[in-house]
């Protein structure tokens, strides 16, 4: 594990978090320190936080229930997806827009409408920059190729699933494996290439999260009703292997080339398991664990739990709880942005 140079509150440190802007209280140290920017969904805003002490350095208020975030390659931008509605069991036309952060100001730069494609939720951003966002209702994927400027998307390509809600992108972004919690399927989509049908396939019931290993031969997805985690070939979507992990795999990470992170809403644990689908170990956590940030350098990841309202904060190697500290309403995707040494 790499040496980390801030000193993490123990977990139950830190302020709380239903205010507005507050400065930090050194302004050269919080610069320096790792920032966590947290997506708060039914606190309708994202939050910035110093990771050192755990306070809020900012927040940005957004329309309601935003979801996911990405972040460019130069932390200059986030993008966050305009979900509109609390769960995705919840009855609701959503949103219909991606929300451009800077980074730099933190604030609301400006407002994409990608209407009419609506409840957007799946995000993500390739080696170029390029970003897409997944319409949930109407089961497309939108390109945006200078999302920066772009003030439409430039691109969509159907999905062939229903109720689609996240999707895993290869770095060149010529591939995207989107989940359908509704059909029960898992499609692999040519964003660049609509004339290309999608391939499908099922994993298992509800398939949510999913992440590619670090080869991208390998896409890993969490079935949920099923509780199993599935090995799919990449190109042929073929099963490889299956694994009962009893529970309710929510969010599946590829940690390295041998390991995997996965989050488990029914027993409120983080557990490792190897990409051959041993489980290595578990950690209990004392809430719902959402979402998960892996810190670039170091093994600590910053784990979103919902019904708490806090950050766990997760030493890898130990697989141990080492801090945390308290969020807004409801925190999920969030992305680390590290200091300056």
């Amino acid at each position: 594990m790499a040496t980390r140079r801030t000193v993490l509150k123990a977990a139950g440190a830190g302020p709380l978090a239903g205010g507005l802007t507050a400065p930090s209280a050194d302004a050269s140290r919080a610069a320096e320190a790792d920032v966590l920017v947290v997506v708060e969904k039914s606190g309708h805003a994202v939050g910035f936080y110093d990771t050192t002490s755990g306070q809020r350095l900012r927040t940005v208020p957004l329309p309601d229930h935003p979801h996911e975030m990405v972040v460019d390659s130069r932390r200059r931008f986030a993008y966050v997806g305009h979900y509109g509605v609390r769960m995705s069991s919840t009855i609701g036309e959503g949103g219909a827009a991606v929300f451009v952060i800077d980074l730099a100001e933190r604030s609301l730069a400006r407002t994409i409408d990608v209407r009419p494609f609506n409840r957007v939720h799946g995000m993500g951003i390739d080696r170029h920059d390029r970003l897409y966002a997944l319409s949930e209702e109407k089961a497309v994927l939108l390109g945006f190729d200078d999302p920066a400027t772009d003030v439409a998307p430039t691109r969509a390509v159907p999905t062939n699933g229903v109720k689609t809600h996240l999707f895993t992108l290869s770095r060149d972004g010529e591939r995207a494996y989107v989940t359908g919690l509704l059909s029960h399927t898992v499609s692999l989509v040519r964003p660049h290439d609509a004339s290309v049908p999608p391939l499908l396939a099922t994993p298992g019931q509800l398939p949510e999260s999913s992440c590619l290993s670090r080869d991208e031969k390998t896409l890993f997805v969490g079935a949920r009703k099923s509780s199993s985690l599935v090995a799919l070939d990449a190109r042929t979507l073929k099963v490889r292997r299956h694994h009962d992990v009893g529970g309710d795999p929510l969010r599946v990470y590829t940690l390295d080339d041998e390991r995997l992170l996965v989050t488990d809403i029914a027993t409120n644990t983080l557990t490792v398991w190897s990409t051959d689908l041993r489980r290595i170990r578990s950690l209990q956590l004392d809430g719902t664990p959402a979402a998960v940030s892996l810190h670039p350098t170091s093994s600590v990841a910053y784990v979103s739990l919902l019904g708490a309202n806090r950050i766990a904060v997760v030493d890898l190697d130990r697989l141990a709880v080492i801090g945390g500290f308290r969020t807004g309403l409801e925190p999920d995707s969030s992305v680390l942005l590290p200091g300056t040494p």
